[in-house]
């Protein structure tokens, strides 16, 4: 008998889901070929030889495309349970929620604007 009642499925959920990462790798260890070969030891990339050093610098419009994707994904996990709770919440979390979808617009002209946005 659980002391939490109502928590089993969970419980269990959060079970499977710590043993499947755990078994994958105890998988992969038995699966994998045994031998230290020279060539498995160097950089793959793509089926062609690797020219030059891993260490190169990329350009910062990489990263903030990437940044303002991250910022605008979040906004979507924000917002899912908003919309999966909308009838219960009332207008005032309605006006809350147009309140961060504006701050959110706000951030994107801004991200625009500096040029964040052009892959070029």
């Amino acid at each position: 008998m659980f002391v939490l009642s109502g928590y089993e499925y969970f419980l269990g959920f959060l079970l499977i889901c710590s043993l499947v990462p755990v078994l994958a790798l105890v998988a992969s260890k038995i699966v994998r070929p045994k031998g230290e070969v020279l060539t498995r030891l160097t950089t793959y990339e793509s089926g062609m030889e690797p020219i030059g050093g891993a260490w190169i610098q990329f350009n910062i419009r990489y990263y903030m495309f990437a940044l303002v994707f991250v910022i605008f994904d979040v906004e979507t996990v924000f917002l899912y349970p908003w919309a999966v709770a909308f009838h219960r919440l009332g207008v005032l979390a309605f006006i809350e929620a147009l309140i961060f979808i504006a701050i959110l617009i706000i951030a994107l002209v801004f991200a625009w604007r500096k040029g964040a946005l052009e892959w070029s």
